[in-house]
């Protein structure tokens, strides 16, 4: 079976969808689907379709979505098929699994992410940005965007946004190595905005003004992400940002596009003022 989540939910059996029009045993399928090979509890899937108001008739209304996916799969699979669609959507363990692979688009964003990650590590800024751009051309649109999401969905899409953020942070940093600010600054001012307290974000497009010779607007986007911590967080940025906007105050050598842009003392000074907190 074909998955993709990334984007739109797709779910192919034999070149035919599979992916109901009703919103709740898309939800069914869309949790399965997530989760392959494994067994997600009928208490996990009540939780997910109703939470904690479940109709006195939720159990037997899963049933009934089964019952109706499995009815998909069995015309997607023809009558000819050698596993019948209780072999694909197996009862198992108080629950239900999908008897598939993982969704194709996921694996392969995981796997490129991790390439790009290694990439970028070991200096290899040229190699990190392909591979890290392939990795969010596979992105068609937020996760599951057309499944209506439920509080066990909710966590995997979250997980699912989380590694895309963080792909996302590490292919701008290797884009800004490779001396690309100038491109990088519409899409960084939009993600700023979209994430108003996410420190590496702000830095890196910090880094980038500052590059494009705009040290006061780098400056005033300090300021803001300042002002947005201390109004909902009380608290101040971290040391890492305090440290990149002093830099910027004093004109840091450091700060410049290094040349080469994976081996020079600037790349280190730069790469330590966007390293994440945590680092």
């Amino acid at each position: 079976m074909e998955i993709r989540v990334l984007g739109p939910f797709v779910a192919r059996l034999e070149g035919k969808s599979v992916v109901p029009s009703a919103a709740k045993p898309r939800q069914v399928l869309a949790l399965l689907a997530l989760r392959p090979g494994q067994a997600v509890t009928v208490t996990a899937l009540l939780d997910e379709l109703w939470g904690d108001a479940p109709p006195r008739t939720a159990p037997a209304t899963l049933q009934t979505y089964i019952r109706q996916l499995r009815r998909m799969l069995g015309q997607a699979l023809g009558p000819g098929a050698v596993r019948g669609p209780k072999d694909v959507l197996c009862t198992r363990y108080g629950g239900y699994a999908l008897d598939v692979g993982a969704a194709e688009d996921a694996t392969e964003f995981q796997r490129l992410c991790e390439a790009g990650q290694t990439a970028l590590r070991e200096g290899a800024a040229l190699e990190a940005s392909g591979l890290l751009h392939r990795a969010m051309e596979l992105w068609r649109g937020e996760a599951l965007a057309d499944v209506q999401i439920g509080r066990v969905l909710e966590v995997e899409a979250l997980r699912l946004e989380e590694t895309r953020l963080g792909a996302l942070e590490a292919r701008v940093e290797a884009d800004l190595r490779l001396g690309r600010h100038a491109a990088l600054l519409g899409e960084l001012t939009a993600l700023a905005a979209q994430h108003p307290m996410h420190e590496t974000v702000h830095a890196q497009l910090m880094l980038a003004l500052y590059r494009c010779g705009r040290p006061s607007h780098a400056l005033s986007s300090y300021q803001r992400l300042r002002g947005t911590l201390v109004r909902e967080l009380a608290m101040e940025p971290s040391p890492r940002l305090q440290r990149l906007h002093q830099a910027i105050l004093r004109a840091d050598p450091g700060l410049e596009l290094p040349e080469p842009p994976a081996a020079s003392p600037s790349a280190a000074l730069s790469a330590a003022y966007l390293a994440p907190a945590s680092a």
